[in-house]
């Protein structure tokens, strides 16, 4: 060693220095920053949080929620290191019940970004917004209105930290980064509501409601093919004190993605033991490269656990992990070898007018179409009635489904009036009534309606329709009864009549619906012709409401001379009709303006989404030509999708999963 050579000189590293070396270790990229402010949102008892995000969070990560606030008082030294409400002593860290415990995620942030905290608890009068620069306040918190909860704002995140920006991926890259938390947070956290919008659009691009499950959210996250093949199960060990709640895809789906959302004491964490312990469960049942989608929350005992691992809390320890990891692969085991027997396969012909792969003549330039990218777009090129034997008829002339004893009342009676000119509603009940249609609309299912193409009628209650290349089965009755519960709602006191001549008695009418089975009519009830006496007075009395509002007319003599007609070219089924004007008189409550236009409507869909299958008759007005003619074309221009109807609607395949079967076999 040369002797001029001397040691270098120990120095205590300045504060600013330390503070940025921390808060690198803690906020890698803003993902982690998101993950950390979620989860001081989530301790805050928040029931909605949102994200506001501009390029990636690099230039803004806003996050708002409804909790509990921060005390005025705490604002202070809010963003100073080692300060927290959650940890007061070391020996609390073994029953910490909270996410954060260090203190150390808002002073980190502080030091790489510029940071702004607004805030109001329950008990002050105002709210404060307060600036922050290196873990100190600069200045004093301003008084400033707003409501209940905290706004964090992160703007040019590591702005001082130029090596770290530039290692960054692109803006959409970390966008979906940020997307991939928030997805995982709001499957895990269902009864908050959880939405993420990119600055600038109207659209958010990821929105979860308020008080919905494990399951919807990850049916409105991850789409509808993951969501129909959930496996859901839970498991309680006594021996090694843990409990596993699980939701798992069975072996008909797989992706080469693999999906793992894994929660221990309710954080998001990774377990490499745990997901090849799976992953080796999957592997006798799925392709090579491919995986399935699972779901894992696990609940140890604090004492068991080690959360002080890693700053970012990423990385968790716990007791008797081999033995755990081992029991849980058992069970998951166990559950796909029970659900084994629902698998199945699909196939399909190929579509009409599809050309073959040779067909494509070398030096062709033109973009090659392959046939499981084929897309159908003409129903009437074949349908699913060729494959279908026709309806089998008793000697009645029944169907042989058919379950109504009611006599068909004659078609010819009824008869379309010409439209009145349109009356502007005013009525509060029937506007909030519109507002609540419009405000539930699942945005993703009314595209899939808008664009659908019919297929076939399976029988009086499903049908198949294709969108894109996908196949789905739905249950054509709710799809109706919600159908025409819509357009008496935006049809109200605009309601074309459907004229019947010769009018039909009421009590004649009400007598025969008590004398079916629908009615269920027990001799306690007392004298059927007083019953329908005393119904055909209610509706007599009422009669003015559904007249004025709803087109149908009830005579002062007691007979029925209207319905409303709803759609083009759809007549309700007559045979239904004692029972609807029954349930008009028993079941709708006329005392309460707002209860009784629901009730009212409610009732109406319900008859008029049903039709009449024992109509031996082909062509127009049978109920499979009334299905693709009339009610699918109103399903396209007029429905609003509510997400419940999305439980009506069934995925059964798609081309290219189909191809991928073709490949194995």
């Amino acid at each position: 060693m040369p002797e001029d050579m001397e040691p270098g000189v120990i120095r205590k590293l300045d504060e600013v220095v330390v503070n940025r070396i921390a808060a690198g270790e803690i906020i890698q990229r803003p993902a982690n920053a998101l993950k950390e402010l979620l989860e001081n949102s989530l301790d805050a008892q928040s029931t909605h949080i949102q994200v506001n995000v501009k390029n990636g969070g690099l230039k803004l990560l806003q996050i708002q929620d409804n909790g509990t606030g921060i005390r005025r008082e705490d604002l202070e030294i809010v963003c100073e290191r080692f300060t927290t409400s959650k940890l007061a002593r070391f020996e609390d860290l073994a029953q910490i019940a909270t996410f954060g415990f260090r203190g150390e995620a808002l002073a980190s942030i502080s030091h790489v970004a510029h940071l702004n905290i607004q805030t109001k608890t329950a008990k002050e009068k105002c709210g404060y917004k307060a600036t922050y620069a290196d873990g100190k306040l600069q200045g004093q918190p301003k008084p400033c209105a707003g409501n209940q909860g905290t706004i964090i704002s992160i703007e040019d995140l590591f702005y001082n930290m130029p090596q770290r920006r530039q290692a960054l991926r692109s803006p959409a890259e970390e966008f979906q980064r940020l997307s991939e938390v928030l997805a995982k947070y709001a499957v895990h956290n269902p009864r908050v509501g959880f939405t993420l919008r990119k600055q600038g659009e109207t659209q958010p691009a990821l929105r979860t409601p308020v008080a919905s499950s494990r399951a919807e959210n990850i049916r409105i996250i991850y789409g509808a093919a993951i969501a129909k093949e959930l496996l859901e199960f839970s498991h309680r060990d006594e021996m090694f004190k843990f409990e596993a709640e699980c939701l798992l895809t069975q072996v008909n789906y797989s992706a080469k993605k693999s999906q793992m959302l894994l929660f221990i004491n309710q954080r998001l964490v990774e377990s490499p033991a745990l997901k090849t312990a799976v992953d080796a469960v999957y592997a006798t049942y799925l392709p090579r490269g491919h995986h399935p989608f699972v779901y894992m929350s696990l609940t140890l005992p604090p004492q068991n656990l080690d959360v002080n691992v890693h700053p970012t809390k990423h990385e968790v320890h716990f007791l008797y992990q081999d033995e755990i990891v081992e029991r849980l692969k058992q069970q998951v085991e166990a559950r796909l070898l029970g659900s084994n027997s629902t698998r199945t396969f699909y196939k399909q012909l190929r579509l009409p007018g599809a050309p073959d792969l040779d067909e494509t003549q070398p030096g062709d330039k033109t973009q090659r179409v392959y046939p499981k990218e084929l897309v159908r777009t003409d129903a009437s090129e074949q349908k699913l009635d060729k494959f279908l034997a026709p309806l089998v008829k008793s000697d009645s002339g029944m169907s042989s489904g058919s379950s109504e004893d009611a006599p068909p009342l004659p078609d010819e009676s009824f008869r379309v009036t010409a439209a009145k000119k349109s009356r502007e509603v005013r009525l509060s009940s029937v506007l909030d009534m519109r507002k609540r249609v419009e405000r539930q609309c699942s945005v993703q299912l009314r595209s899939t309606l808008k664009n659908l193409v019919y297929v076939g009628c399976v029988d009086e209650r499903r049908a198949l329709f294709q969108h894109e290349t996908h196949l789905y089965l739905c249950n054509t009755r709710a799809f109706s009864e919600e159908l025409f519960y819509q357009r008496l709602v935006y049809e109200f006191q605009n309601c074309q009549e459907i004229s019947i001549k010769p009018p039909l008695s009421l009590k004649e009418l009400l007598i025969l619906a008590l004398d079916s089975e629908a009615a269920g009519w027990t001799p306690e009830d007392g004298d059927k012709t007083n019953l329908a006496v005393s119904a055909a007075e209610i509706l007599q009395n009422k009669a003015p409401i559904m007249r004025e509002y709803f087109g149908l007319r009830i005579s002062e003599e007691g007979e029925l001379e209207s319905l409303p007609s709803l759609v083009p070219q759809h007549r309700p089924c007559v045979a239904h009709l004692p029972v609807y004007l029954l349930r008009l008189a028993t079941e709708v409550d006329w005392e309460q303006e707002a209860r009784c236009f629901e009730t009212f409507c409610r009732e109406t869909a319900r008859f008029y989404g049903q039709l009449d299958w024992r109509d031996g008759s082909v062509g127009a007005g049978h109920p499979r030509w009334t299905t693709e003619h009339v009610l699918f074309p109103a399903f396209k221009k007029y429905l609003l999708p509510s997400p419940r109807l999305k439980d009506q609607i069934y995925e059964l395949t798609n081309l290219p999963t189909l191809y991928k079967v073709f490949e194995r076999c």
